[in-house]
């Protein structure tokens, strides 16, 4: 038993160690998930069309029912106040289309011919992940174009409007490794698209994204104001001048510097969900 064990040992590739090295691999995997995104250029279509929707519903069906203090009820107010809100919660929805990417892959094997390879170990996760971030941005630029169409404007300048939208894809690049742990815990791409999803509507819905966060009941406006999502939903909107004049600004502190608490979330949601992906992933190849 034991000569068998240490001739498996042998024979079985060792992963290329070193910063560049793991860089190289990584971008090799996240080459190849790009390019199989346009073989299937159906799940980029699906992708961009529910956030669409979305602008589009939200702007006409509640913009004039929503007031938001400082613009009242305007339509034109709440489509400003509103697109921040979208911006992140598409980002941040693409999480379900990363686990369920990772589970399938996991599903059809594939993953165990990436563990044959002498390969960075979490060069795999990492290459995923940044394929998704790639068509992420890419929704993202289309979302803004037809939310210019429906009546969105920005009042900063261009410096500041590239931050906030930098920001909004640090949250989806911090959310797809959420993604990723689940897909790499779930046995099938469908539980994989429903765990998802199923933690992702409360957290969008508890913070400040569709409605002030000051008309909710006290201690859930406790919640909105420290969730990572109300952070980068409420920095884009100052970056992009889409607050109201006036608009009361909640006493915590993300609510009060945004933009770092953004960025600091999103950090936080990287190192620590990254180590836990890496960690299953290496514990599943054992």
């Amino acid at each position: 038993m034991t000569t068998t064990t240490e001739a498996v040992k042998v024979l079985a590739p060792r992963p290329r160690g070193g910063v560049v090295q793991s860089v190289k691999d990584s971008l090799v995997v996240a080459r190849r998930n790009l390019i199989r995104m346009t073989r299937i250029p159906e799940m980029v279509l699906f992708g961009l069309i529910q956030p669409v929707m979305f602008v589009v519903l939200f702007s006409y069906v509640f913009g004039g029912s929503i007031s938001v203090p400082g613009a009242g009820l305007s339509a034109a107010g709440y489509r400003e106040f509103l697109m921040a809100g979208i911006f992140a919660q598409t980002v941040t929805f693409a999480t379900a289309g990363a686990g369920a990417g990772i589970a399938d892959d996991m599903h059809k094997g594939l993953i165990d011919r990436f563990r044959s390879l002498p390969m960075a170990r979490g060069a795999v996760l990492t290459g995923r992940t940044l394929a998704d971030l790639v068509q992420t941005a890419l929704t993202l630029f289309v979302l803004a174009g037809v939310a210019l169409l429906v009546g969105w404007r920005v009042h900063e300048n261009m410096a500041k409007v590239l931050l906030g939208f930098l920001l909004l894809l640090l949250l989806g690049y911090a959310f797809s490794w959420i993604g990723a742990l689940i897909g790499l815990t779930v046995r099938t791409p469908e539980a994989a698209t429903s765990g998802g999803l199923i933690w992702l509507f409360p957290l969008t819905f508890i913070s400040n994204a569709f409605v002030p966060a000051e008309n909710m009941p006290s201690f859930l406006q406790t919640i909105a104001n420290w969730n990572p999502f109300s952070a980068t939903v409420q920095a884009c909107r100052e970056l992009f001048g889409n607050l109201p004049p006036n608009y009361p600004v909640a006493d915590a502190w993300p609510m009060q510097n945004p933009v770092w608490a953004s960025l600091l979330w999103s950090v936080l949601i990287i190192v620590v969900f990254r180590t836990l992906a890496v960690r299953k992933y290496r514990s599943a190849a054992i």
